[in-house]
């Protein structure tokens, strides 16, 4: 380890959820319950913050656009909370990025509304490589960044470029994915995943970039298709950990080829406040754990944790808790 940390690069955004009684037909009509909040949302708000309050002595860089405007004032201040999150790489401008949830009260399932603002701009122009002194570079959301998802004659993509610039200056690379209806994860998605070392994603993402079916038409777990879908992804150029989560559990093959699943927890009636960031805390843990030296085992079943902690709150980050307390909802509902 290079003893500088994990920097978290890419979407800053802030997440208005609506609490809604259920999703409606094309012109009908629903209502909005009380619950409405706002909070610091997107891949370097959402998995930052859970890093930071699995370990407080963790060294964190954010890296990132927040807009010239209250909403980014409160991005920066909501981060500003934890004193291990090192801010000078965020950049200010334009408008901040802002996306509307719709959360369904009756299923807990979520649709999202994104405006990019500043977002639509970031690009390696933004990272100061000079100061940049981390063992890890977390960045995403690929799909969600248009500069970044831009060709490239010689990489692919502009984000390909960036991850291989990382990792030539001895960086290990992670990215994170957004799940988005339409054909574009096979344009974007591959050139990066060349210079990715850790890929951590959810079914449906895995789904479109491998081709191989993870959801039948009834919406269960093809359960028998995860290592195929793992061994795919590692065929595409991830070196070192390609991870999945669902609902049902994490999953991931190392960089020997030794698959691993973890089961999620078994959570009682009641407990789940909200769904909003529960990926990116399962990505928390995950880089934790290889930012650690875990073995894959051991940050699966950190990173289930950690997102089961995530769901008793409303909020992204504000039900996690320290690794101690967050292995230790593992040892109470697994």
């Amino acid at each position: 380890m290079r003893g500088g940390g994990i920097c978290c690069a890419g979407s800053m955004i802030v997440d208005i959820t609506y609490p809604i009684e259920a999703w409606p037909k094309q012109g009908e009509l629903t209502h909005i319950t009380e619950g409405i909040q706002a909070s610091a949302g997107g891949c370097v708000c959402n998995t930052i913050m859970d890093l930071a309050r699995l370990d407080p002595s963790l060294r964190l860089t954010a890296s990132g656009f927040a807009g010239h405007d209250s909403e980014g004032e409160f991005l920066l201040s909501e981060l500003g909370r934890y004193p291990n999150i090192d801010l000078s790489m965020v950049r200010r401008n334009g408008s901040t990025s802002f996306t509307a949830v719709m959360s369904d009260q009756r299923i807990m399932e979520r649709t999202f509304f994104q405006y990019a603002g500043a977002n639509a701009c970031y690009g390696e122009g933004e990272i100061d490589w000079d100061r940049l002194e981390v063992d890890i570079l977390h960045i995403g959301y690929l799909l969600l960044l248009p500069h970044l998802d831009e060709p490239d004659v010689a990489y692919g993509t502009k984000m390909a470029r960036l991850l291989c610039r990382a990792q030539e200056r001895g960086i290990r690379t992670s990215i994170d994915v957004v799940t988005e209806a339409g054909d574009r994860f096979a344009a974007v998605i591959p050139p990066a995943l060349q210079y990715t070392d850790y890929c951590v994603i959810n079914e449906l993402e895995a789904q479109q970039i491998t081709g191989v079916p993870l959801r039948n038409a009834g919406g269960g777990l093809q359960r028998e298709n995860l290592l195929l879908a793992l061994e795919r992804l590692r065929a595409m150029g991830v070196s070192v950990w390609a991870a999945i989560h669902c609902p049902e559990l994490g999953c991931g093959l190392d960089g020997n080829g030794n698959y691993y699943e973890q089961p999620s927890l078994r959570l009682p009636e009641g407990f789940i406040r909200g769904a909003v960031g529960a990926g990116d805390a399962f990505c928390a843990g995950m880089l934790y754990g290889a930012y650690s030296g875990w073995t894959m085992p051991e940050a699966l079943r950190l990173a289930v944790c950690t997102a089961a902690a995530s769901l008793r709150q409303p909020g992204a980050s504000s039900g996690v808790g320290t690794v101690e307390e967050v292995l230790a909802l593992g040892r109470q509902y697994l």
